[in-house]
């Protein structure tokens, strides 16, 4: 059965007749948006699904914020990641760094050949990140159209911070802030019962950074294990769907901002 809600916003791609897309791209400062996550273990509390349902959900909420003049279309997520670092937990599926590349290359490029001035990819997950910063590249020198990245729990930090209970190294995965938003927008996946006082980030480099808010300025290879043995990392007993909420609203509004701006850059 088709899901029912395909196609029912105004700013989704998957549920317009080709004319109609066409339509959009064409206008002055059209802005495509693609939306990339993961399927990977978040320990025993959350489904692997969840990078890429609070991606989804986050560019939707961005796109819904907009004044209807401005021309954004969101693309159905991709939803398989580079994740090699979790898959000893299992539950992971992962695609190679190149593979991974050539995918958003080429559906980026097909989506600007509909005319669009502008494409924004928005990631929801940390290993992707690089891979999001290249593609900014190697997309952006075929193509006269300006092309964008950003990974959306690095927008408004400094308001998310002002919500957290936990300490540095609480918000990071499948901790405070994913659990919070999974409470918010699909407390039906949350298994509340496995929820327990999480690992804390334990990274042996002070450069490595903490959690989602803080990625810090060196990169390190490891695989998950030596972080966690559940697979999270972070404090999700401090997760709550008020919280949720409110990242939500803050994030929202934020990507919101963001297409705004770029659409304006490109009129």
């Amino acid at each position: 059965m088709i899901h029912e809600s395909i196609g029912t916003n105004e700013w989704e791609w998957a549920g317009k007749p080709y004319a109609a897309i066409r339509d959009v791209g064409r206008q002055n400062g059209s802005v495509l948006v693609i939306p990339v996550g993961s399927v990977e273990q978040h320990g025993h509390h959350l489904p692997v699904i969840t990078d890429t349902l609070l991606v989804e959900a986050m560019v939707h909420g961005g796109a819904e914020a907009l004044q209807d003049d401005v021309p954004v279309l969101v693309t159905p997520p991709v939803w398989c990641g580079f994740s090699p670092h979790h898959l000893s937990f299992g539950g992971t599926l992962s695609l190679e760094f190149d593979h991974l590349r050539q995918m958003l290359e080429d559906i980026g490029q097909t989506g600007l050949e509909n005319g669009f001035d502008a494409i924004c990819f928005v990631n929801g997950h940390g290993g992707n990140a690089a891979l999001i910063n290249a593609v900014v590249s190697t997309l952006g020198k075929t193509t006269d159209a300006e092309v964008l990245g950003t990974t959306y729990f690095t927008l408004a930090t400094s308001e998310i911070a002002d919500l957290r209970d936990s300490d540095a190294g609480g918000m990071a995965h499948g901790g405070e802030y994913e659990t919070s938003l999974m409470m918010y927008l699909r407390p039906d996946l949350v298994v509340n019962s496995m929820i327990n006082d999480g690992t804390r980030w334990d990274e042996h480099y002070d450069w490595g950074g903490d959690d989602l808010l803080d990625s810090g300025s060196l990169s390190v290879y490891r695989p998950f294990e030596e972080y966690s043995d559940t697979g999270d990392i972070g404090a999700p007993e401090l997760a709550s769907a008020d919280k949720g909420e409110r990242i939500y609203e803050i994030v929202t509004e934020e990507l919101g901002a963001l297409f705004t701006a770029i659409h304006e850059h490109n009129c």
